[in-house]
């Protein structure tokens, strides 16, 4: 499998390589570009990969003007942090999204998901897509992220601001939300689905099980093997523990 980065950041670029050079199976990486104007040259003039990582925002402008321009028989795996609205757009159109940053998992999770579909299905659902009212779409909508949730207590309910929560775990398929004050309160949706729904600049999605608020991270200390310790305040019921993989981002987001 042939793959191509379409990624106007540096960092990001080298963590997307990073992260391709340990997908399962071994996939080939053709090129990394940073523009429409390069994305358009260079489909002109090479073979088209199997796959296109590419993110929304380029240094020239934005990404579905590649489309406006050329005819390319990639499937796209679009990177992105808009919301809920717009992302729901680029799965019914598109192989996947990513969310910044980048993880593993869902990288592999969505190169897996290339492998199991039909692809002449896909070429042709993605033909179909309107890039340039999508384009429209993501340039007009302001990006709303989520101030609250609603909370059932007992006979009653109350609203949780956003802002209060430390963590949100995953415990035996539930996912919870740990507030400053050291309450806990169950939430009626999938971390992932939160990820989506939260600022990243405020939030990071530490593994498969927690999300942490910036506001609650005191110390980050060396692991084993490149691994991240974090403590929080308030304390998880276990050791926060960040793989290799992700520590190079974490710490970009730390310093963002």
């Amino acid at each position: 499998m042939k793959v191509l980065i379409i990624e106007d950041e540096i960092p990001a670029q080298r963590l997307l390589k990073e992260i391709i050079n340990q997908i399962e199976p071994p996939v080939e990486l053709v090129g990394c570009l940073n523009s429409v104007e390069s994305a358009v040259k260079w489909f002109q003039t090479n073979i088209h990969p199997e796959i296109v990582l590419l993110d929304i925002q380029l240094s020239d402008g934005l990404s579905f003007e590649i489309f406006q321009q050329i005819n390319i028989t990639s499937m796209v795996i679009f990177i992105t942090a808009y919301d809920e609205y717009a992302i729901q757009a680029f799965k019914v159109n598109s192989l996947d999204y990513l969310l910044k940053p980048i993880d593993k998992e869902e990288l592999q999770i969505a190169f897996d998901k290339y492998e199991k579909y039909d692809r002449k299905f896909l070429q042709e659902k993605n033909n179909d897509l309107d890039y340039k009212k999508l384009m429209n779409l993501i340039q007009e909508e302001k990006k709303e992220f989520r101030k609250r949730f609603l909370i059932q207590a007992n006979e009653s309910f109350f609203h949780l601001s956003v802002h209060k929560i430390a963590l949100f775990y995953s415990l035996q398929g539930i996912t919870f939300a740990l507030t400053f004050e050291k309450r806990e309160y169950p939430i009626n949706l999938s971390l992932e689905n939160l990820m989506a729904q939260l600022d990243h600049n405020q939030f990071f999605k530490i593994n498969r099980g927690l999300i942490i608020n910036i506001e609650a991270i005191i110390k980050v200390h060396s692991y084993f093997q490149g691994k991240l310790k974090i403590e929080s305040n308030p304390k998880h019921f276990e050791d926060i523990i960040m793989g290799k993989d992700k520590a190079a981002s974490f710490k970009r987001w730390l310093d963002n």
